[in-house]
């Protein structure tokens, strides 16, 4: 089977096999629920080319001796069984992800004007988080040879978490791309990678983590570049209970728990707050953990999903109306959620649970407002009426995703 694939799909493909040739006549498995997702999948993709899913559920929870996971049972055969059942309930079909929508979005192809738009935040591979004392001394220190300000290396840092509830705080050591001679002219700063970083990075069987210690591990240099020149930029969390973004200023540094949109306009962070994205990703990505939250990837999640007009040749919100009233739509709900968040009249215990994930888990009418205009906005760009059933979107952005892969 495709690389990166887990070890269980040899199981499948093996029965798989033995029905084509005629040795078995039906099979039945049960695996984790990754099998429906990634390189894992296609061994289900071949499964369906030459017979067929008759009976499966897609996702249940599987506890033993303290393990929880969350598990797919699988049924399949030459294609000859007519009735097919998922999750307990007759259905038409069953897709290779284990869904029975007629939308099958496991066809759905990558979009080259997608590409260079969505990155991981900085692997750091060692201890280069500090605490906000260490940090505002570090800032405070002047004298460096070089003549620079320290807050050039020691910035503030955002993770997943940092998104969903309440900003930890915090400050990470960066020296993005540099040299270790243009590292070490920031003193205080170098000193201290050098002292807590290095004795880390010597013992790593990674060649280039030993021979770079002063830099994260995976420091994303095309994001780097993707965001110059930007003051914010957008956030989403990699794994989560919601689908939302966040603002990030281009001078936080993001860990690898989030991805990273390289635009600054509120048209762009109103068509991934919608809706319309958020059903796309829930379909084209996966889920993670015994909580099962669904899980963004960069390159399968927005890399097949159609924008209104393919990103950088949408109209400015002075040209189109319906580009304007997509971003108007946003900044009124995100306007509402800071205001929400940050109070000024809370005491800090009530203040602790002002939080995204709170503020989705209960869902207050307002909210719902403002996400159903941003809905509107976005159904109107693409020129569909509202509201549509998550089938219907999914139906009509995979008609969009093909059509935009056959002009390439």
């Amino acid at each position: 089977m495709e690389g990166g694939a887990d070890l269980v799909t040899y199981w499948f493909e093996k029965s798989r096999a033995l029905i084509e040739a005629g040795n078995v006549k039906r099979a039945g498995l049960i695996c984790t629920n990754g099998i429906r997702f990634g390189a894992n999948r296609k061994v289900l993709e071949k499964i369906k080319q030459s017979g067929d899913l008759f009976d499966g559920w897609a996702d249940r929870p599987w506890f033993d001796n303290g393990a929880a996971v969350r598990v797919s049972l699988i049924a399949f055969d030459g294609g000859q069984e007519s009735e097919k059942h998922l999750d307990g309930k007759p259905v038409a079909t069953i897709n290779a992800d284990l869904t029975a929508q007629s939308a099958d979005v496991t066809t759905a192809q990558t979009l080259p004007e997608n590409e260079g738009l969505v990155f991981l935040g900085m692997m750091k591979g060692g201890p280069f988080d500090i605490d906000d004392l260490t940090a505002q001394a570090m800032i405070s220190q002047r004298g460096n040879p070089n003549g620079k300000p320290n807050s050039d290396v020691v910035r503030p840092r955002l993770g997943a978490q940092d998104t969903t509830g309440r900003t930890r705080g915090g400050f990470v050591i960066d020296f993005q791309e540099m040299t270790e001679e243009d590292a070490a002219l920031y003193e205080m700063p170098f000193e201290f990678v050098k002292r807590v970083v290095k004795p880390v990075r010597n013992e790593s069987r990674d060649a280039r983590m030993s021979k770079f210690w002063w830099l994260h591990g995976r420091s994303r240099p095309a994001l780097r570049a993707a965001i110059a020149g930007k003051k914010r930029c957008i956030v989403t969390p990699e794994v989560a209970k919601y689908r939302v973004f966040v603002w990030m200023p281009t001078t936080t540094v993001p860990d690898h728990s989030c991805h990273v949109f390289a635009r600054d306009d509120d048209y762009f962070f109103g068509v991934l707050h919608s809706r319309i994205h958020e059903v796309w990703s829930l379909a084209v990505g996966n889920r993670m953990g015994a909580g099962n939250d669904p899980r963004y990837n960069s390159s399968k999640t927005f890399g097949t999903f159609p924008m209104p007009w393919s990103p950088g040749s949408e109209p400015s919100e002075a040209d189109s109306a319906q580009v304007k009233a997509i971003a108007d739509a946003v900044r009124r709900l995100v306007e509402l959620r800071d205001n929400w968040l940050n109070p000024s009249d809370l005491p800090e215990t009530e203040l602790k649970k002002r939080t995204l994930t709170n503020l989705y888990n209960a869902r207050p009418v307002w909210l719902e407002t403002a996400h159903r205009k941003l809905d509107e906005a976005v159904a109107s760009a693409y020129s569909w009426e509202w509201p549509l059933t998550d089938e219907e979107i999914l139906e009509k952005l995979l008609v969009l995703n093909q059509e935009r892969a056959s002009e390439v």
